[in-house]
């Protein structure tokens, strides 16, 4: 994740500098897109780099959760500035839209474009291999703009090249357009996934239905209910109740609670495992029905009679 964020800081400065010698040259809208979204990515970059090493620190006496939140904080911040750079973007293409003015030397924009894509991908394949790796919502977020970017730099080598063969000013600013709203739906999903963070949105569906099933294929288990997950950079955070014998040994029912957590960080390796053991059959009256009652599940787990 450090290496991820690092590589991100680098690349943003390298596309800035060329991107801002092309726009120099060539007066085109579409690389100014370009070079107002890496000044951006840059910025965005350095507050993944922060939120990263943040994430990363280890859990201390004031956050005994850990420092996770920070990734989410940092993809708020990502998403701010996404938009931010679509909505200059919009501003200056809407401008050039009513003072059309043709583009200058597009073979040195197409140039920087080419350097760009090849930079960009190389970043964004080592940052997904990260984000398989490790999950992480910066990181991801990181890579999604930046995704954005290797279809933006087609898409303005596409109206560069059309720049040079034919007289088609509004192409330009009409392209940049295209991407300020791009830009912005991108800034859009990022912003949603970061809040579902901070505000503890629960794991998938598929991921609760996979931590009862394996809590179930423990004979001694009857049933499970009070299931509650969430994640937090890079780790999750499971706690359920196991219904078991109540007939069995304070030290069986430990055994057995022990069993099923080593079987699910067997499945989340990164995941901290609360277990707590209940009588099976007895209705706790301080648990609301959603405790029972598991939208995750294809049918209602009641209580055991």
């Amino acid at each position: 994740m450090r290496r991820a964020s690092l590589a991100s800081v680098g690349v943003a400065a390298i596309l800035v500098v060329a991107k801002l010698a092309a726009w120099l040259v060539t007066g085109s809208v579409a690389v100014l897109s370009t070079l107002i979204d890496s000044l951006l990515d840059g910025a965005a970059s350095l507050v993944t780099l922060f939120a990263v090493r943040q994430a990363l620190t280890p859990a201390d006496e004031d956050h005994r959760f850990g420092h996770g939140k920070a990734e989410p904080l940092a993809g708020l911040g990502q998403s701010a500035f996404i938009a931010g750079s679509g909505a200059l973007l919009l501003i200056q293409a809407i401008s050039r839209l009513l003072a059309p003015e043709p583009v200058r030397d597009g073979a040195i924009g197409i140039a920087v474009m080419v350097l760009s894509i090849a930079l960009t991908l190389a970043l964004v394949s080592f940052q997904r291999y990260v984000v398989r790796q490790t999950d992480s919502v910066a990181i991801g977020a990181d890579s999604l703009h930046y995704t954005g970017d290797l279809l933006a730099n087609l898409a303005v080598i596409g109206s560069l090249t059309v720049g040079m063969l034919v007289d088609l000013p509004l192409l330009d600013p009409l392209l940049g357009m295209g991407i300020a709203a791009y830009l912005m739906v991108n800034a859009w999903h990022i912003g949603l996934e970061s809040i579902d963070l901070l505000m503890d949105k629960e794991l998938p569906a598929q991921d609760r239905e996979r931590i009862i099933a394996t809590c179930l294929e423990h004979p001694e288990v009857r049933d499970v209910h009070d299931l509650r997950t969430r994640r937090s950079g890079p780790l999750s955070f499971i706690q359920l109740h196991l219904e078991l014998d109540p007939n069995q040994t304070l030290l069986a029912a430990h055994t057995i609670a022990v069993d099923v957590e080593d079987r699910l960080r067997a499945l989340y390796p990164q995941a901290d495992v609360l277990i707590h053991q209940d009588p099976a059959g007895l209705q706790e009256g301080n648990h609301p029905p959603l405790a029972y009652q598991d939208a995750s599940l294809t049918q209602d787990r009641a209580p055991k009679k």
